[in-house]
């Protein structure tokens, strides 16, 4: 895809030995510092020593294979480091990993957290049956499981990480107007033999949205038709319905307020009926109020 857009393709390896296929240029980073290595980046994007305005560099795609080293030696400077290469014609690449812990930042924001700020698309991968897990814990309105570091300590990768099914991908794309973009994926593996999201023949797209997936689609009922009585059709273990017998003692109930009904009807104005008890003490005063 970058040879067809005539895109250089810069890749920078911090954990990666061998040159990638479709890399045009190959930088290591393990062991420099920061100054050479954005030297070397940008002699491989085709910037050069001048200022940008009076050079317009080609096309380019630089991928940064980890974040890790750059996190953890120079977190303070991620975002002038970055933005130094980002250019109208260059795009960057790069993968941070959330399962390897850094020291703490009392005083300035987590790399993460300045990443993001610079980021335009943020893609997250999540385990498929951890999504599931948590989704299942939704539905019965329990506390959703945490995988990975949450568990506990001496935990860094948690049961059911490498699904061999596929992978979930959560997008978040942020347009220029400042509105985005969020959406779930689910991107099934090819060696699975029980992949059931196979697309149909002459589709070659795979990427399907994850409520589409079957083990997560919520269904839909809206075809069923409804019982005639739902009262009939219960899965309780006692009887919500009535006899005849039950029915016609039910109708033969005379509710308190039909005495206030009969004996002139409805517009008499409201009277209280009152029999005094044994108990109540009569008072001829009171009684003439």
């Amino acid at each position: 895809m970058a040879w067809a857009a005539k895109t250089k393709v810069v890749f920078v390896a911090f954990e990666t030995v061998r040159v990638p296929r479709g890399a045009d240029d190959f930088v290591q980073a393990r062991g420099k510092g920061l100054d050479e290595l954005r030297m070397e980046i940008s002699k491989a994007l085709g910037m050069g020593e001048g200022p940008l305005s009076t050079k317009v560099a080609p096309k380019a795609l630089l991928i940064i294979d980890t974040l890790y080293p750059l996190s953890l030696s120079h977190s303070p400077q991620l975002p002038a480091f970055f933005s130094a290469f980002l250019t109208p014609t260059t795009s960057l690449l790069a993968t941070y990993h959330t399962d390897i812990p850094l020291p703490p930042h009392p005083y300035t924001p987590t790399p993460l957290t300045l990443i993001k700020y610079l980021a335009t698309t943020l893609l997250t991968t999540h385990s498929l049956s951890h999504v599931l897990a948590r989704k299942a814990a939704r539905d019965r309105s329990e506390i959703e499981p945490v995988f990975g570091i949450g568990e506990g300590e001496g935990v860094v990768c948690g049961l059911g990480s490498n699904d061999r099914r596929g992978v979930v991908v959560e997008m978040e794309y942020r347009r220029k107007s400042g509105r985005g973009v969020m959406e779930w994926f689910f991107l099934p593996s090819d060696d699975h033999p029980l992949n059931t999201t196979n697309p149909p023949p002459g589709v070659k797209e795979k990427v399907v949205l994850l409520t589409d997936h079957p083990l997560y689609r919520i269904p839909d009922n809206s075809d069923t038709p409804e019982p005639e009585s739902s009262a009939t059709n219960t899965t309780t273990t006692f009887n919500l319905g009535l006899t005849d017998k039950q029915r016609k003692a039910r109708e033969d109930v005379v509710l308190p307020y039909y005495d206030a009904q009969g004996d002139g009807g409805v517009g008499e104005g409201g009277r209280i009926l009152y029999e005094m008890g044994w108990e109540d003490d009569f008072d001829e005063e009171e009684d003439e109020i």
